[in-house]
């Protein structure tokens, strides 16, 4: 049996064989997960079959990981956009009473069980949070530009993690045939080899 060190050394190998470092990717640069085929063509005895299924855990850990960012991103981006979304309708909405010189009276939260009422006069700039307890007054046209090219942004990003999300579950199934491939594949050796009579073992 090989050491812990062969077995990583027959790993690196095993990816060599299958050449991750040259695999297809993503738009976003994710590798696409390449399938074994005929698993004797990249293992051939139990120290390979153990290294090549180190290897495809080393990925599949790796696949899940990437998963577990992306879902958080994308959870982010389905709370920020409804809040770009309503914040951009305010703005045009404050746009459009300006146009016509009109008032607007509304109703606004002082804390959770207080609300006020304020009139907003006919305005040409607006204020925007930024982020990280930032406020800057931008004019009302260059608001609606700023907010436009976030909501889109947003969308985008958004669009991205869906179709990741969709890559990296093809890539995490791929991942675990292939392991599921190797690992009946080196049982099937095992029996093979005990069934032989004892001189013909091959270890």
């Amino acid at each position: 049996m090989a050491s812990n060190d062969e077995i990583v050394q027959l790993a690196k190998r095993a990816a060599e064989k299958l050449r991750i470092n040259d695999t297809e990717t993503n738009p976003r640069g994710i590798p696409k997960a390449p399938f074994i085929d005929q698993v004797e063509k990249f293992v051939a005895n139990a120290d390979e079959a153990e290294a090549m299924l180190r290897m495809l855990q080393s990925m599949l850990d790796k696949y899940q990981s990437m998963e577990a960012v992306t879902l958080q991103k994308k959870a982010s981006l389905n709370q920020r956009v409804p809040d770009i979304k309503e914040t951009l309708q305010t703005v045009e909405f404050l746009k459009e009473q300006a146009a016509k010189s009109k008032s607007t009276v509304t109703t606004y939260e002082l804390d959770e069980t207080m609300h006020a009422h304020a009139q907003i006069d006919p305005t040409d700039a607006v204020c925007l949070w930024l982020g990280a307890n930032v406020m800057l007054e931008y004019p009302i046209d260059e608001a609606v530009e700023l907010l436009t090219e976030r909501l889109d942004a947003a969308n985008k990003n958004l669009k991205d993690c869906d179709e990741d999300l969709e890559f990296l579950r093809e890539a995490i199934t791929t991942i675990q045939v292939n392991t599921a491939r190797v690992y009946n594949w080196d049982i099937q050796r095992r029996k093979a080899e005990k069934s032989r009579p004892e001189h013909e073992v091959v270890t």
